[in-house]
């Protein structure tokens, strides 16, 4: 098609109707692309060394009107292109095997590559003809849509020609040059059927040839703050496509009662459906989904913010009062923080529902326990519960800083209320965790902070008007009304109670550390009976000096001289304890002993 086969150039023979196929016009749409690109590549290398010649840096051969006459070569051979591909589109359709808006695409491709090469050439004034039939026809592309991504890719284009659109005006000294659809309307009526065969019908035949099965596809309007939000590009609008299947599952789940029920505590015996499990189930999942579609979602709007910072802001909408897609993205960023609150608040619901339903049945099997409920719950629930808390209190935070909040005194407020009420909920349950441990102290610590939250809660509930649609679409994420935030005072009071009189139980209120606390495990009897334990080294490795006996100098006596000391002193006590032995002479001097003695001869 291009020169033959071959190094010889061929010319081919025309191309006849009947052999044209997709393929040929994808070949000549991508060679008027590649010549258009060529073009601006060498446009921009001739501008890069202007500017290095006036700085007196040399490093380029060609000078910058050959390079500039180059690039003109090159956007007359993408106009020739682009030409032959809207002469085989217009035999196509004239045969009944193109559609009209394919061939309104063709022309539109055509009269832009043109205008493009008109304005390269400083011939501005046949340049905004060309441009501003061309805006002409990509508005009615655009409005006569069958699909959300056919629309996106219409107004991508506009935007993207408004520019140059402006600098055509500008240059021919136009009034109000900043005003393009004022230039469009006023400019393309005059000329559009004299650059485009058969304009008016063309644009009559627009949407017909398309059936109602694509009407599914059809992305609904975005509302902020009852002004709609404008999706202009094609990726965001495929990935929005799955946000809005994802959101018309997840209504189709029957979850919006366990959304708008009061967020039950352990306390509670309101009794529930059966089967309330079972739908928070499928409500979790069907959260995972929106979640899932608006990441992919933020991710394109986040590389879409990207490029724009990269262009400089070049493809930006020129439509006045439009909003940009740095707004697009804080929108798509505030819809996944305000689903994913309500996954939370969802299982949050659900935990506290499960547990009580344990309860109820352990109360009707008739266990017999005396213990209250809030001692026999699972001891993973209020910690599971806590964690649950500060996802959702880091949600907020980061919804707090979006510049659409910001922008919002109304919605900014709404969002501190719920950041004060969750902080309060999550010291409540963080108390519940430090109860069964018999650590009061802590817990009570814990209620005192909560009631500083519920109060800075009730401060700006109150500032809110009731009415205002900005606080009743933020209560549709977060249901928030001050009999909530009465029952979690009133709760909170309770517990304190409860903690006061069990922590006097316990040890009469004291603060100090007690025996019975610090106990020392019987490990430590069992292995002292098999360990030799070294106490001066676990002194010195406690930071504490071994103990280092004083030695006075009477107890440097030697050993021996100490034993015969002791000996000898036990000897004197025994001989002065000791009774004398009586003499026998005494006892013969008188008496009946002596007349006796005298019979046998003794004195």
């Amino acid at each position: 098609m291009t020169h033959g086969k071959g190094r010889e150039f061929k010319k081919l023979p025309p191309l006849k109707l009947e052999n044209i196929k997709d393929g040929h016009l994808q070949l000549l749409l991508f060679e008027a692309e590649r010549a258009w690109v060529y073009s601006q590549e060498l446009s921009l290398q001739s501008t890069q060394l202007a500017v290095n010649s006036k700085a007196g840096i040399k490093g380029h051969d060609n000078t910058p009107s050959a390079l500039r006459r180059h690039a003109t070569s090159r956007l007359r051979r993408a106009v020739n292109w682009s030409t032959e591909l809207l002469s085989h589109c217009q035999a196509l359709y004239a045969s009944s095997r193109l559609s009209a808006e394919s061939l309104v695409q063709a022309t539109v491709y055509t009269l832009i590559v043109n205008g493009r090469l008109l304005r390269h050439r400083y011939e501005y004034e046949d340049a905004l003809i060309q441009l501003s039939v061309a805006r002409k026809l990509l508005d009615e592309l655009a409005s006569k849509a069958t699909t959300s991504r056919d629309q996106a890719l219409a107004t991508t284009f506009s935007d993207e020609i408004g520019p140059e659109i402006r600098h055509c005006a500008h240059e021919l000294r136009r009034a109000n040059a900043y005003d393009i659809d004022a230039i469009v309307a006023d400019v393309a009526p005059k000329h559009q059927n004299g650059l485009v065969e058969g304009c008016d019908a063309l644009i009559k035949n627009l949407g017909k040839e398309t059936g109602l099965g694509q009407e599914r596809q059809k992305l609904d309007t975005l509302m902020w703050e009852d002004e709609v939000v404008p999706v202009r590009n094609p990726e965001l609008v495929d990935v929005l496509l799955r946000v809005q299947d994802a959101e018309k599952r997840l209504k189709n789940a029957e979850i919006p009662e366990e959304l708008r029920e009061k967020r039950g505590d352990v306390g509670e015996r309101k009794k529930s459906k059966l089967g309330k499990g079972a739908r928070s189930k499928r409500g979790v999942a069907a959260f995972d989904a929106v979640l899932l579609a608006l990441s992919d979602a933020e991710d394109v709007a986040r590389k879409l913010v990207e490029v724009h910072e990269l262009s400089g802001g070049s493809a930006a909408s020129t439509t006045a009062g439009t909003r940009d897609i740095q707004f697009v993205h804080a929108f798509v960023v505030y819809q996944l923080l305000s689903y994913r609150i309500q996954r939370d608040l969802l299982l949050i619901s659900t935990l506290l529902h499960q547990s009580q339903a344990h309860h109820h049945l352990s109360a009707s099997q008739g266990t017999g326990s005396s213990k209250p409920h809030k001692e026999r719950v699972d001891a993973r629930l209020f910690p599971a519960v806590v964690k649950l808390l500060d996802t959702i209190i880091q949600s907020l935070d980061q919804m707090r800083t979006l510049t659409v909040v910001d922008e919002s005194p109304d919605l900014a407020s709404a969002v501190e209320t719920r950041l004060s009420f969750t902080k309060a909920r999550r010291c409540r349950y963080l108390a519940l965790c430090y109860g069964p441990q018999k650590r009061y102290a802590e817990a009570l610590t814990l209620t005192q902070h909560a009631n500083v939250h519920i109060r800075e809660a009730r401060s700006i509930l109150g500032l809110i008007s009731g009415n205002d649609p900005i606080a009743l679409g933020t209560r549709l994420f977060y249901p928030l009304i001050e009999s909530d935030i009465d029952k979690l005072e009133s709760d909170i009071s309770a517990d304190s109670l409860d903690y006061k009189k069990d922590w006097f139980a316990f040890n009469g209120g004291s603060v100090g550390t007690d025996n019975k606390a610090h106990k020392k495990p019987l490990f430590f009897d069992i292995a002292l009976n098999y360990v030799e334990i070294d106490m001066d080294r676990l002194r010195e490795r406690a930071g504490k000096k071994p103990v280092v006996p004083q030695i006075t100098p009477a107890a440097q006596v030697p050993v021996a001289s100490a034993f015969e000391k002791k000996t000898t002193a036990r000897a004197k006590v025994e001989e002065i304890e000791r009774a004398p032995t009586p003499d026998p002479s005494a006892s013969t001097r008188s008496g009946l002993s002596s007349l006796l003695g005298g019979w046998w001869g003794r004195k």
